[in-house]
């Protein structure tokens, strides 16, 4: 540095009228000058400069799953999320480098949600209770089924909950590639359980919206003007039989029985193909 700029260095820090004391490398001391300097703005009626906000990866991943919670996943961007947090978007970027990597620690934060599979020594119970508590999680974070499958799966958390199914299809002796067929079987009922739900509860808000002005009474004038179209034509005498039968397969209060069966009867087909039962002595002799 020359000598010029060594003299109009201090300029830059110490307030009109103020001499800095010196440092040991000879320049005025920051800390002293940081002091000074809000002593200045306290002396004019200001507000000293506020403390910059410290930011974290989790706080980051966690305020990122809150919008998308709230929104769905349209709205997850680098630039909302500083905005939630009061921060610069550019500061987000010292820890997540990039919107990419945002979306694979939300996934793989929310799959922390789920516990690890316990081996309780019986395969259906240990395997069910992953399937119901992976369908809790879809519904308490429906925008996960805008990526699941879409996103290579490698985070701690999808890791250790793959390992621990892994270990409780080991139970019943399959092979590898078999036991892994039988899991990505009952992930892929879950998830397309989980879409039907989702779209029955969207169809019964869109009909709440529609019909919402109307009494029981004309509800039920409607629907029962549309099953006697249907029974007039004589073709459809089973989804005749449906109605007579007071059934709605789309039901809301059905949803929990009718993820069961279907669950029961995943695991079911999965059963006729283990190591000794008919199914499996069949496919080997």
């Amino acid at each position: 540095m020359d000598q010029g700029n060594e003299d109009l260095w201090p300029l830059s820090f110490e307030g009109p009228g103020r001499q800095g004391r010196l440092g040991r490398d000879g320049r005025p001391d920051r800390e002293q000058r940081l002091h000074e300097h809000v002593r200045d703005l306290q002396d004019r009626g200001r507000k000293a400069p506020r403390r910059v906000r410290t930011l974290s990866r989790d706080e980051i991943v966690r305020t990122a799953i809150k919008v998308a919670d709230a929104e769905g996943s349209e709205a997850i961007s680098m630039r909302r999320i500083a905005r939630e947090l009061n921060a610069g978007t550019m500061s987000l970027y010292w820890h997540v480098a990039s919107k990419e990597q945002l979306l694979d620690l939300m996934l793989d934060a929310v799959e922390g949600e789920q516990s690890p599979t316990a081996l309780t020594g019986d395969w259906r119970a240990d395997l069910r209770a992953n399937a119901v508590d992976m369908r809790a999680v879809l519904h308490h974070h429906q925008w996960l089924m805008d990526f699941i499958g879409g996103r290579p799966p490698m985070g701690p958390n999808h890791l250790r909950n793959l390992e621990s199914l892994m270990a409780a299809i080991d139970q019943v002796g399959l092979d590898t590639a078999t036991g892994l067929n039988a899991l990505a079987t009952i992930a892929t009922y879950v998830m397309g359980a989980v879409l039907r739900e989702l779209r029955e509860s969207l169809v019964d808000r869109r009909d709440e919206e529609q019909t919402g002005h109307l009494s029981e009474q004309e509800r039920g004038e409607i629907f029962d003007s549309r099953v006697a179209q249907l029974r007039a034509t004589g073709q459809f005498p089973r989804l005749v039989r449906m109605f007579d039968e007071a059934i709605d397969p789309d039901a809301a209060e059905t949803r929990d029985a009718r993820f069961e069966f279907g669950l029961e009867c995943v695991l079911d087909g999965i059963a006729v193909r283990l190591p000794g039962s008919a199914g499996g002595a069949a496919r080997a002799g």
